[in-house]
């Protein structure tokens, strides 16, 4: 009984390391949730790697899991999107490497506009801290979701940050996991793809 307790604890500590990039030297996690939320200085981290971009995915349906806009209203689905590209973004506010690239993610929002939506999807269990977050950065051209229940990265068996590219058909395109500067010629190259 105390070995498969053991196991169990040994596996919950694993999943839960799972839920975000590892730390590198240059590109630590910072310490807690509300160290992160209040600071306006985040790590740098080295430029992103080509290997980051993931197509294994495509031409796979997003998986059918219900979010909330963070602004309140009816709950919807990827599903919902069908009919135009969209870019989904999940991300926490504990997760620095999530935090550095919001406002690259925001500045392409902006310009891409309608013709690529870009949500962005807190994986927060709290969504009092994913709001305030949105409130106090004031990312004005994300389109900003709540999945609580951690539905959509579950689903997607993500580590935070992953962005991932539908197209118009609701197809995924590709996925890229870990931080990017989504204002950097390799992400314009990377969104053009959805036209």
């Amino acid at each position: 009984m105390a070995s498969r307790v053991a196991i169990v604890c040994l596996l919950g500590t694993a999943l839960a390391m799972a839920a975000c990039d590892k730390p590198s030297p240059r590109n630590g996690q910072a310490g807690g949730q509300a160290e992160v939320a209040s600071s306006d200085e985040v790590p740098a981290t080295s430029a992103p790697k080509v290997d980051k971009i993931d197509r294994s995915h495509k031409g796979e349906a997003a998986p059918d899991v219900s979010f909330t806009p963070a602004a309140g209203g009816a709950a919807t689905k990827l599903a919902a999107f069908k009919g135009k590209p969209v870019l989904v973004n999940l991300w926490a506010t504990w997760c620095a490497p999530c935090v550095k690239e919001m406002p690259t993610l925001d500045a392409a929002a902006a310009t891409l506009g309608d013709k690529l939506p870009v949500l962005a999807i807190s994986q927060d269990m709290e969504p009092a801290k994913a709001t305030a977050f949105l409130a106090q950065r004031k990312f004005t051209h994300l389109r900003a979701f709540l999945d609580p229940k951690l539905g959509l990265s579950t689903g997607y068996g993500a580590n935070l940050p992953t962005t991932i590219l539908y197209g118009a058909d609701g197809k995924e395109i590709w996925r890229v996991t870990g931080d990017l500067d989504w204002t950097g010629a390799e992400a314009k190259a990377l969104l053009a793809e959805a036209a």
